[in-house]
Formats: structure tokens, sequence, C-alpha cells
């Protein structure tokens, strides 16, 4: 396995009725969060909004790993206090400190369409 795919993982988002979503978790910006994640997959959940942010509830109970108060656009994060899976599309900031995982990497706009209760997919991206 390349070092590349050792600290960074590709992932994918299906969005019942809207379509997919391309991203990459980052090892090294919350590496036990992430690597219990990638265990985990796939994952499946349900929409919930917050301003310009999708998440949806995972099952994973952990605590913060080099949390934030502010994101970038299009970051994906872990919310401990919510057990939840965010993606940020807009300029939307964390309602508390999320841990940073990575980036969406194509079709970000998809996001945007998510309606409350929309069942989101998350798998592990195969070649």
């Amino acid at each position: 396995m390349s070092s590349e795919g050792v600290s960074r993982v590709k992932v994918k988002f299906v969005i019942e009725g809207l379509g997919e979503a391309e991203g990459e978790l980052v090892r090294f910006l919350a590496p036990r969060t992430i690597d219990t994640i990638v265990r985990k997959l796939p994952v499946e959940g349900r929409a919930a909004l917050w301003k310009e942010e999708v998440y949806f509830e995972i099952p994973l109970k952990m605590g913060e790993e080099k949390a934030k108060p502010t994101v970038e656009t299009g970051t994906i994060a872990f919310w401990p206090m919510g057990s939840a899976l965010c993606v940020f599309y807009g300029k939307s900031q964390p309602y508390s400190p999320v841990s940073i995982l990575g980036k969406i990497t194509s079709n970000l706009d998809v996001f945007r369409q998510v309606k409350s209760g929309t069942r989101i997919k998350v798998e592990l991206l195969t070649a």
C-alpha cells in the first residue's frame, strides 16, 4: 500500500435521490477518530441541517481530537457532542468544536440540495 493510501482514505457520500460526492479523510488530522470511522464503514444516517452544514449521527462515541471551533467550506468533520459526521458546504461554522477529518473533493454542491431526513451513506471509495 502506498503511503498516500495509508495517510489519505477516499470515501464516497451516497445521498438518497440526489447523487454522490467524493471526499478524502486525512489521517494526521485526527488519526484515532478516522481509524475508528474507517473500521465502521459503511455508515448511514438521516441528514439534519445547521446553517450551511449537513450532519448525521453515526454509531461512534468519541471525544474531541484536535478539535477546532472554525472550519473551511468543504470540510468533513466529526462532531463529538452529537456523535455526528458533518459536511460544511458553505460559510457555516460548527455549533461546538469538531474534529476535522478531511475535505469533499468532488460535487460539494450536492449538499446544498439535501433536506432534513434525507438518507446519506458513507462508504470507502474503491478504485
